[in-house]
């Protein structure tokens, strides 16, 4: 599904699985950061990828594990649909709020990773992860697929 906001042009590209080129099959550990909820972790890489998460506790079965297998692991990518882009990871400062950032020619896209923590009375099993896009546009278009 394709959004288009005017003229320009800044992509980012939403899927499950694989598609991934030989250069990119494995991101070095080092290359991802950590969000969790006290319960279960998640590794982000620096490409928009979550390569590994289980649930709904840390020795649960992985529901992504490219990070082991980068065929038959599965993954979670919102990253830029074009070339020539760079990233670079931060936290939100004293938080576990795991901002990617991808600086492009055409603007600066960003994912907003984080897993809030269950309530005080909500099952301890019920995981949520939340990944929040937030875009800045410099030619005024953007496409979602």
């Amino acid at each position: 599904m394709a959004s288009d906001v005017t003229p320009g042009r800044l992509a980012f590209d939403m899927f499950f699985g694989d598609g991934l080129t030989a250069q990119t099959r494995y991101l070095p550990v080092a290359e991802h950061g950590v969000i969790g909820d006290l319960h279960t972790v998640a590794l982000v890489g620096t490409d928009g990828t979550i390569d590994w998460y289980c649930c709904p506790r840390f020795d649960s079965p992985s529901v992504f594990a490219a990070i082991l297998d980068a065929d038959r692991g599965g993954l979670f990518r919102i990253s830029p649909d074009c070339d020539g882009w760079s990233s670079t990871q931060l936290y939100l400062p004293d938080t576990n709020v795991l901002i990617t950032r991808f600086l492009m020619p055409e603007g600066v896209g960003e994912v907003q990773d984080f897993m809030p923590p269950p309530r005080a009375r909500e099952a301890v099993h019920r995981q949520r992860m939340v990944r929040h896009l937030v875009v800045c546009l410099q030619n005024n278009r953007l496409v979602l697929r």
